[in-house]
């Protein structure tokens, strides 16, 4: 059987830019090189298409050697486009391995960041930068994150080694962790990671990021989350292997995601969340809780005001919402990614009304958009009776949800099938816990941010939900937690306000009331009805 050809995607690597067709090269790359040619601000990169995600996935030996000559390939233009050399003592270069698919899995799919980082490289990243606590940052990043996705480890004895780390050093979190004690934590993590830590070779550790990035399609969250949207028919996962851009440089650096809308209600306004001095997986596993666009604006106007002029510009061109993954080094913004945004049914009637009040779309394309969606069922919730709070959280999707409590996908999937409510808690939500996203009524979070992928999912399944509860402490046994200092337990009743962001304990009635929106789009389904008859 001959070796199975491999053709890359470029993107900011030609003098001509081709257009990189999603069904080959994936929706992410193929918005990356669109935004490219729109000259926004986009690190180079070179992708791998889909059509190899099945041979990786056969164990097929030929494609295995094509893919490490195709990589090496990719990094010989990387190094003369950037002027880096991967591995090297003086100019490193650093990349990430992401998915892409044809269509959007968010969170779904694994990424490794940082690739390229060794011993060598290391001092290389403090010469050219002269920020020794970046580099071994990044470097005991990049360990922890090959060891999970790669070398198949649990992320616990890392998270474990870090809470050691901080507590011995007196600081509140990791983002106060000095050069010297990172430097020590990369010492401990190679120890940790034993055989599942990365090579010396940054080409083999390419080699190893790549093939896990593929194999992560057959993951169960993965397959769960293709079988609930109906999307059996992918073929497979492209990959995408881009120049780093370093969030975690420091306090004028940071690693956002922004939508050009709400996606909660609509509004138009941008709706974005942003850790400083942190890396993209920090915002969207939903394990720190960041702050929003006003804030960053008050910090950095200069690069919120870019990647606002960005965003609209995206929709204008994409003609409908766009959700971006952002990062800012050294006060210079570039754009990751951007498709079109997951949102909740509510948002997703009021932006088709929107974009044809404001001309981007005509009504027939708006009603094709909205197809799937019954505007009867589409309105604003609310409890009946008023009760007390015992904590509020942040809102990341609205309407009113009361359930009982469950802190596992499992327990929310038993409560359902025994015919109950349930409202999932958790310490933070990860996209493990699409399962019980799709049952439960409502989801609770003590950590966390609005634009995490699990509150990108919450939201496109239309769920109520609630991240960054203060208030909040989950068990570690998954079986109870304290709320305003009272104790909840398994099955007990829990409400989420996702007006407010009141969390209430008892069971509470709820009230509907058709949305103004839902009301014109009926009236638009019934002219077009009736102009069809004529």
């Amino acid at each position: 059987m001959s070796a199975p050809k491999l053709q890359l995607g470029w993107i900011g690597l030609e003098a001509a830019p081709a257009e990189l067709a999603p069904s080959h090269f994936g929706s992410k790359a193929s918005e990356l090189a669109g935004m490219a040619a729109l000259g926004l601000p986009v690190p180079p990169a070179f992708v791998l298409p889909t059509t190899f995600c099945g041979p990786i996935l056969s164990g097929d030996e030929k494609a295995q050697a094509v893919l490490r000559s195709g990589l090496a390939e990719g990094v010989e233009r990387l190094e003369a486009a950037t002027g880096r050399k991967f591995g090297d003592a003086r100019a490193p270069l650093f990349v990430s391995v992401r998915s892409g698919a044809e269509q959007s899995m968010p969170g779904m799919l694994e990424t490794v960041l940082d690739v390229g980082m060794n011993a060598v490289s290391v001092h290389g990243l403090i010469r050219a930068t002269g920020n020794p606590r970046l580099a071994f940052d990044s470097w005991r990043r990049f360990i922890q994150s090959y060891a999970e996705v790669v070398g198949g480890m649990e992320i616990a004895p890392f998270d474990q080694a870090l809470a050691r780390m901080i507590q011995s050093e007196g600081v509140a979190h990791e983002g106060e962790l000095d050069p010297e004690a990172l430097e020590r934590l990369v010492a401990e993590f190679l120890v940790l990671a034993e055989d599942a830590a990365p090579p010396p070779d940054p080409l083999e550790q390419l080699f190893g990021a790549a093939r896990a990035v593929y194999l992560s399609w057959n993951s169960p969250r993965a397959e769960t989350y293709r079988r609930l949207n109906g999307l059996g028919h992918l073929l497979g996962t492209a990959v995408a292997v881009q120049t780093m851009v370093f969030g975690n440089a420091g306090g004028a650096s940071g690693s956002g995601v922004a939508f050009s809308r709400d996606p909660a209600t609509g509004a138009k306004a941008l709706y974005a969340d942003f850790l400083f001095d942190a890396q993209g997986e920090d915002v969207v596993s939903g394990r720190r809780t960041p702050i929003d666009a006003i804030r960053l604006r008050d910090r950095l106007p200069e690069a919120a005001g870019r990647l606002a002029e960005s965003a609209e510009m995206l929709e204008k061109a994409r003609r409908d919402m766009q959700d971006i993954e952002f990062t800012i080094e050294d006060g210079k913004l570039f754009l990751l990614q951007t498709r079109s945004a997951k949102r909740t049914p509510r948002a997703a009637l009021r932006i088709a009304v929107d974009l044809v009040a404001e001309g981007m779309i005509d009504r027939a394309e708006a009603l094709r958009r909205v197809a799937m969606i019954d505007p009867a069922e589409v309105g604003e919730t609310s409890f009946v009776e008023g009760a007390p709070a015992v904590a509020r959280a942040i809102v990341a999707a609205p309407g009113v949800a009361c359930g009982r409590a469950c802190f596992t996908s499992a327990q929310a999937e038993e409560m359902v099938r025994r015919g109950e409510k349930a409202v999932l808690i958790r310490r933070d939500t990860s996209t493990e816990d699409v399962a019980g996203f799709a049952v439960a009524d409502g989801v609770l979070t003590a950590i966390g941010g609005r634009t995490s992928h699990a509150a990108v999912v919450a939201r496109q399944m239309g769920k109520v939900c609630l991240v960054g509860c203060a208030g909040l402490t989950v068990d570690a046994d998954e079986r109870g937690a304290t709320i305003g200092g009272q104790a909840l337990r398994q099955g007990d009743w829990i409400a989420l306000d996702g007006t407010s962001g009141d969390v209430t304990l008892g069971r509470r009635a709820i009230a509907f009331e058709i949305a103004p929106e839902s009301k014109i789009i009926l009236a638009w389904r019934k002219e077009n009805a009736i102009g069809s008859l004529r």
